[in-house]
Order: C-alpha cells, then structure tokens, then sequence
C-alpha cells in the first residue's frame, strides 16, 4: 500500500546502506511512497544484528539466531506490524523470555528476508566511500560505483556510519562517534542430547549474559542448539582474544550456569561483534536537509529491533516529507 501521506514521484532516488532492521524499514517505507530505493549491503544476506547461522552436522542441520533472540513491541505503529507480521506466520509470541516478547520464525532474519523479497538489494557490495556530484551521490563500492542518487541514509552501525559522513557532514560524523558501542562474543553450541535444563531462556550476570536454547524457541527444528552471548565488560575485556578460546571459555560458563557438567559440543561456532548494541539513544535519526544525507539505526533510538525499525520509518517519513516541500528535489 502506498503512503499516500507523503506519495513522491517514483524519480526520486534514495540509496541506503545497510540491510538490517532500520535499513530494510526505511527502505520499504520509501519505496512504498513511490521512490525508487536501492540497498546496498557488504554482507551476502539481510540480518544485520538479526543474522541467523546454519551449521550442517552429525544430527542433521542447525541454526541459531546469531544476534537478537526475540524482541517486544511497545510503540503502537511497531505493534501493529509486528500483528501485521503474526497473520503472515513471521513471528510468534516467545513466553518464556518474558511477558509481550516476539520472536521471528522459523528464524530471527525471516522477518528481514520479508522486508527485501521486493526490494532491489544489493548484496556483497562493500561501501569504501561516498561521493557528491552536484546535487546527486554515489556509493562507492569495491563492485564499482553505485547510483546517482538523490539522498543517501547510512543504516549501518555508528563506528561505520562515520568515516563515510565525516567528509561531507562533520556534525553527523561527531554524533555518530559520540555513541558508544559495546561489543559481545556469541558461542554457538550444538549438542547430540538435550541438555537436562528445564528452560530455554537463562539470564546471567558474570561472564554470561544470556543463554538461549535456540532450538527450543517457536518454529525450530533441528539438534540441541545453544546460542551463548556474553556480557559487554567480560566481551570489551577479552575482544582480542582467539575465537577458539572464548568457546572454550563460555562452554565452561554455561556448564557453571546449568550446575553440572555438559557434554562436548558436536559443532560450534564463535562470533566477535564488535559493534553488538549502543551503550545509549535518544534521537530517531540524523538528516542534512541541504546536502539529503543522513544515518538511522538502533544506535540512535536505543539497542532494540523496535528501535531500528521506529529509527529506519523515521528517516523514510522525514525524506518524503521534504522532498514533497522542496520543489528542488
């Protein structure tokens, strides 16, 4: 359905970048006001911080949701998508991670595969650089050069955004490097037994700040499959060190957490983000009305997926409704 609020003409250009929550979000909202959007994105699917990882073993095939296990929806627009999303089968209510809690189904990136089926998306492309000519940009990747575009919105983490706005809008740049961003390793343990727990969902306070039961979660199939993610100070203490040792380290954590000692792990895999969640929000989005550049994403609304999304339809409603003022657009 278009917005008919702010419907502009389907020449108008938009690039962003960045195929996680708040890019796909802003994406479907402009393209949905008649822009023609294009999605730029380094990776070789849409995730972001709601990536899932497959891994084929001895039980059969496994997959963990690799950075947000589930989410809530409080913000009325955000709460009837996420309903918009149930009837469509995309989500399920999650209980026992609390009360008004969500998760995607059959995994935390098929909401995101959703939002990108009818986009143009273009994956595998790493962004080096953006440049302006005249009043159009260029995306700069190591595939070649991308555009002309009318605006540009940088949907990727702060630390990411702001050597790519630093040379065109310094303010941008300075308010992006003042947002913090903590870190966390994620340890991926497969099983071939359940693990005698009774809950898929354990919350710690050491080493360990969540430990999910992936496979436990609605709509999972497949072997005994944990996602651990550790705390941000042990993460932002330990991030040089080897992968290998981290999983040794949170496959001993989780043993201490469970009260008994585990079986080895069949399969696992150990992931370092460096950029897992800001450390703090407040403002919906950045924009440069003179130059139509700008950043959304979680880091500026907050560390949820509800946050990206409000973030990501933000930056979208700002551009149409500026465009549809601005003749010169």
């Amino acid at each position: 359905m278009k917005d008919r609020a702010h419907a502009v003409p389907s020449r108008l250009r938009v690039g962003v970048v960045g195929a996680g929550m708040a890019g796909l979000a802003c994406a479907s909202r402009l393209r949905d006001s008649g822009c023609t959007v294009s999605v730029i994105d380094k990776g070789r699917g849409a995730g972001g911080r709601m990536a899932t990882r497959r891994l084929e073993t001895a039980c059969g095939m496994a997959q963990a949701d690799l950075g947000a296990p589930f989410f809530s929806a409080h913000d009325p627009g955000f709460a009837q998508m996420v309903e918009h999303w149930a009837r469509q089968d995309l989500v399920a209510p999650w209980p026992e991670a609390g009360t008004g809690q969500w998760t995607a189904i059959p995994a935390m990136n098929a909401i995101l595969k959703h939002l990108a089926a009818p986009l143009d998306v273009r994956f595998g492309c790493m962004v080096k650089a953006l440049a302006r000519d005249e009043r159009r940009w260029w995306v700069l990747t190591d595939a070649g050069r991308l555009g002309p575009f009318d605006a540009v919105i940088l949907a990727i983490p702060a630390e990411q955004a702001a050597p790519l706005l630093s040379l065109h809008d310094f303010d941008q740049a300075r308010a992006a490097l003042s947002v913090p961003m903590l870190p966390c390793w994620t340890a991926i343990y497969v099983f071939d037994q359940r693990l005698p727990v009774a809950s898929s969902h354990l919350e710690g306070g050491g080493v360990i700040e969540r430990a999910i039961r992936n496979s436990g979660k609605p709509g999972r199939t497949g072997p005994e499959t944990w996602v651990v993610q550790a705390g941000a100070g042990w993460s932002a203490d330990h991030l040089e060190w080897m992968a290998a040792d981290v999983g040794d380290h949170l496959l001993q954590a989780l043993s201490a957490m469970v009260g008994q000692p585990l079986p080895q792990p069949i399969s696992r895999s150990v992931h370092r983000w460096r950029y897992a969640r800001p450390a703090q929000g407040g403002r919906l989005m950045l924009w440069n009305d003179n130059l139509r550049i700008g950043a959304c994403g979680d880091w500026l609304e907050g560390t949820t997926v509800e946050a990206a999304w409000l973030s990501g339809m933000a930056a979208a409603g700002h551009v149409t409704k500026t465009a549809c003022a601005d003749r010169a657009w």
